[in-house]
């Protein structure tokens, strides 16, 4: 407390004042001197006393902070009390808290990375293993043609879903990092469906599939080839879960609330347990394909909501699937 240079500043302050005020009643008669020396000196050991515990509460506030530091999150000392250390207290237990909220936060977060890594490892390491021991097999000198082509196309259709599964990675990641801009165009509902149906034409032709497209003349604001690649996630769950010979039905509504994309199917349906996890990300379903990763969805949705809207499904098992993703009108 006497190493507080503003500290020694009022005491010299305080000291010429008692003594001038000594002085002057001792000049006065010896009994106003006597009573001045008695007043002033309670009054020294009074502001002494205050001004050690206010540096008391200081120590416990410094050792509060420190233990913080620490990691100690549940620590209390708010009072009930006025004035200026109370204050002070009650605002520190706030950053407390919001501390301890961002501890928590940081440790989700840690959780999810390690899993999202997991994941992805596992994802890697599948086809790897297939290409390498293909590979190997390749190399045989004895290796048949039609196996050697086999290989080959195998080798091919697997660096292709590893290529699909790090550019999906990446484009995830951009989105939740803030750093994609969306634009705000008009976009026409029904153009945006056929072209995000394209790389899906041959593939449902094969499996002889039904693409029907109907409704409303629809348009919503938005980004027009983030959106497409929303719809084509979608359409391509919807594919790969409906047997052949199937239909998958699109159909555009708009309101004064908001621009809806109905895409319904006819297939397998997904499992009760199933639905409230299928937009987590590498989630996969009782249903899902070995191809499945569990990232389509996840990056559907968020690609929605990036753009004031939403996906939400009805599903009955072997009934089929409803999906709908909605552009909520702005404000104005």
């Amino acid at each position: 407390m006497i190493r507080n240079k503003e500290y020694r500043l009022l005491i010299l302050i305080m000291a010429g004042i008692c003594l001038i005020n000594i002085v002057g009643a001792f000049a006065i008669n010896l009994s106003a001197g006597f009573l001045a020396l008695g007043t002033n000196l309670l009054l020294f050991i009074l502001i002494s006393i205050f001004n050690k515990r206010r540096y008391q509460k200081l120590d416990e506030l410094s050792s509060y902070l420190h233990r913080i530091c620490s990691g100690e999150y549940s620590l209390d000392i708010r009072d009930n009390e006025e004035g200026e250390l109370s204050i002070l207290k009650n605002e520190i237990y706030k950053v407390t808290q919001r501390l301890s909220e961002q501890s928590e936060l940081l440790k989700k977060d840690k959780v999810y990375l390690a899993d999202a890594i997991s994941d992805i490892s596992h994802q890697l390491k599948t086809p790897l293993t297939s290409m390498l021991m293909m590979t190997e097999l390749l190399k045989g000198p004895h290796l048949p043609d039609d196996k050697r082509l086999m290989f080959t196309r195998s080798i091919k259709k697997q660096l292709e879903r590893i290529e699909w599964l790090v550019s999906s990675l990446l484009k995830l990641s951009k989105i939740d990092a803030g750093t994609i801009q969306f634009k705000s165009e008009s976009v026409k509902v029904k153009e945006l469906v056929m072209k995000a149906a394209e790389p899906l034409l041959i593939s449902m032709e094969l499996k002889e599939q039904q693409l029907i497209i109907e409704g409303d003349e629809a348009v919503f604001s938005g980004d027009f080839n983030w959106s497409r690649e929303a719809v084509l996630n979608i359409l391509k769950n919807c594919m790969e879960h409906t047997q052949a010979g199937g239909e998958i039905h699109v159909n555009t509504v708009e309101n004064p609330l908001y621009t809806e994309v109905v895409i319904v199917d006819n297939g397998e349906g997904i499992d009760p347990e199933d639905l409230p996890n299928i937009f987590k990300r590498f989630y996969r379903g009782k249903n899902a394909s070995n191809e499945s990763v569990g990232i389509g969805l996840a990056m559907a949705r968020s690609i929605a909501l990036q753009q004031n809207g939403d996906i939400m499904v009805q599903s009955e098992k072997g009934k089929g699937t409803r999906f709908r993703i909605r552009f909520y009108k702005k404000v104005i």
